[in-house]
């Protein structure tokens, strides 16, 4: 009688489990492998040591009393060295990690604020990984990684955030808008201010200018017309003055025009007046001195 035997092969990224008689013998590695069935060896099954990946979405309560839904995503794999623990003592290990998911998450979050959660969902995945390396370490999974993908709060809370964040930005830019409009009155009025007293500069400079004209024409007219006076040469000016003002306000008809008594001898008044006004000033400067 001929030895019967049989054949398997396991594929990378895989392990075998192999029974003697139904109990453990050993791991199949990768490769072409033989089994004796007649000395109760057969190949049990098969595991992936391939990283999966298992997403866990949990609703859970803050310290704050908001509902929250939280998808955590956890990476594991089967360790090669104790595959046997993994074939063996769980029947359905994703339904175990999400138990252990559950447990631990409603155990920490409601020790937290809405947005302490926010801020510390680093500690929160880091907490759930420990917990679950103590525990699935012994049924022969390693828990690779865990990532908390996205916090959910319920949508009326997401309404009230973005309504709270809409009114914070609202009075910045308040408050902004003020601060410029505020630098744009101090600019205005330095502006303002500046323009005034150019503007009395300029006229100051213009007076000066006439009364060195009037003063310069006064000498010329004295030194080339023999028997002539300061006073009457002043006069003349004046006069001169006047028809020229009364000739400026008939062209233009966009004047505004007073009507006073006025002829060539109510410049002579006039004169008079602003001859006696300074001589008046003069004297009380001198009494004062």
């Amino acid at each position: 009688m001929g030895n019967l035997c049989c054949m398997a092969c396991v594929d990378q990224a895989s392990i075998g489990v192999v029974e003697r008689w139904g109990r453990f013998d050993k791991l199949a590695q990768p490769g072409f492998h033989f089994f004796n069935p007649l000395a109760g060896e057969c190949l049990a099954g098969l595991l992936s040591t391939r990283i999966s990946s298992l997403d866990v979405r949990i609703e859970t309560k803050t310290k704050d009393n908001v509902f929250v839904q939280m998808l955590c995503s956890i990476q594991y794999r089967v360790i090669k060295e104790n595959a046997d623990d993994a074939f063996y003592e769980l029947q359905n290990p994703k339904e175990q990690i999400q138990a252990f998911v559950f447990d631990v998450v409603r155990a920490h979050v409601p020790r937290m604020t809405l947005d302490e959660l926010f801020e510390q969902k680093g500690d929160v995945a880091q907490t759930v990984l420990e917990e679950l390396e103590k525990v699935m370490g012994a049924y022969g999974y390693n828990i690779e990684h865990i990532l908390m993908v996205d916090i959910i709060p319920d949508a009326s809370v997401r309404k009230a955030m973005n309504e709270i964040n809409a009114a914070q930005r609202l009075q910045l830019a308040n408050v902004y808008k003020g601060e410029a409009e505020k630098i744009l009155l101090v600019k205005k009025a330095e502006a303002e201010a500046e323009a005034k007293y150019l503007g009395g500069v300029g006229v100051a400079k213009q007076r000066q200018a006439i009364t060195d004209g009037l003063r310069e024409n006064i000498l010329n007219f004295s030194n080339k017309v023999d028997g002539t006076s300061a006073k009457e040469v002043m006069d003349l000016i004046m006069v001169t003055q006047y028809f020229d003002t009364i000739k400026d306000l008939g062209n233009s008809s966009k004047n505004t025009t007073v009507f006073i008594p006025h002829g060539p001898g109510h410049v002579r008044d006039i004169g008079s007046q602003i001859r006696n006004g300074m001589m008046e000033a003069g004297s009380a400067q001198l009494n004062v001195e």
